[in-house]
């Protein structure tokens, strides 16, 4: 099997132009499914048969996940069964397989989970924390202000270039899941805190920084590209001194993005369009969360409002 794993992982990276984040998840949890299949008892020996993918049955697939379910969140064991069926579907079609053995399992029942966002106040107050006679203090408020300007990943944002910035228009290119590019936009705050930023960006490079690095836009102290767990320690940083009671991550200010744009009337595909969404239904998970937060003002606020909407 490991060989065919192999396989998939070229097709993927020839044909499909999977991004690193997409083969890193794909080889964590085929490599988690072989694993399981060797210290299961048919699979004892290395040699087993039954470690040939013909040779897997719903039986072992059904096996795995109640393996799973033991230690990990039902969106978890859907991702790795997401990615043993297209292991499998890439299989049938090389004819490497008769048949597909996920295709009788169904994929667990998600937890309906709404995202976190914050109030507009409370964007406001952390977007004016960063201390702006640093150089880091800098960094941060134009960190701060294209998150929420943009309502990019964290990862199209460490990965952004100088060369994809147009601040005259007021716009940028980012590369998305799967190595889509597309344009966002920028408000004049966050055009600002670019600008400031970029001011003094030059000084935290040395001449031993790669090319790489010196194309980053968002550094580190030493002058290298920004990584994504250091701009989730700099959110951190500020949500503490903002005293917020509850976990804010970088992806929590794409969801503040997204949220803010439909309460003010936002259309949705336009929404869509800016999240780089490849599915309208990705994006209509902030018209519930809208919805919801509605409802808490209206109950709140009619006099004539005592409703149970539970279920």
């Amino acid at each position: 099997m490991k060989t065919s794993i192999d396989k998939f992982i070229q097709y993927l990276i020839t044909e499909k132009n999977a991004s690193e984040h997409t083969l890193r998840n794909y080889m964590s949890d085929l490599n988690q499914f072989l694993d399981f299949v060797k210290k299961s008892k048919c699979g004892s020996s290395p040699d087993s048969e039954v470690l040939k993918p013909e040779k897997i049955d719903p039986t072992v697939i059904k096996a795995f996940l109640e393996e799973l379910y033991r230690k990990n969140k039902k969106s978890s064991i859907a991702r790795k069964l997401a990615s043993l069926r297209s292991f499998f579907r890439f299989l049938l079609r090389e004819g490497i397989i008769k048949q597909n053995p996920t295709e009788m399992v169904a994929t667990p029942r998600q937890e309906k989970r709404l995202p976190r966002f914050l109030s507009v106040d409370e964007t406001f107050a952390l977007l004016e924390i960063p201390d702006q006679s640093t150089a880091l203090g800098r960094r941060d408020k134009a960190i701060l202000e294209f998150l929420y300007a943009t309502g990019v990943r964290v990862s199209e944002l460490v990965g952004l270039n100088l060369s994809a910035l147009d601040l005259n228009l007021g716009i940028t290119r980012v590369l998305g899941k799967g190595r889509k590019e597309r344009i966002v936009l920028l408000g004049s705050k966050a055009i600002a805190a670019l600008k400031n930023w970029l001011e003094i960006r030059e000084g935290l490079q040395g001449p031993e920084v790669s090319e790489e690095d010196r194309e980053a836009v968002f550094l580190n102290s030493r002058g290298r590209r920004l990584s994504a767990r250091s701009v989730a320690r700099i959110i951190d940083k500020y949500i503490n001194r903002c005293a917020l009671l509850r976990k804010i991550s970088p992806h929590s200010l794409r969801h503040t993005f997204a949220t803010h744009l439909l309460d003010a009337g936002a259309d949705l595909r336009g929404i869509q369009e800016l999240l780089g969404h490849v599915s309208l239904s990705t994006t209509q998970k902030y018209t519930h969360l809208s919805l919801d937060h509605l409802m808490e003002v209206y109950d709140k606020a009619h006099p004539r409002a005592t409703v149970n909407r539970e279920g």
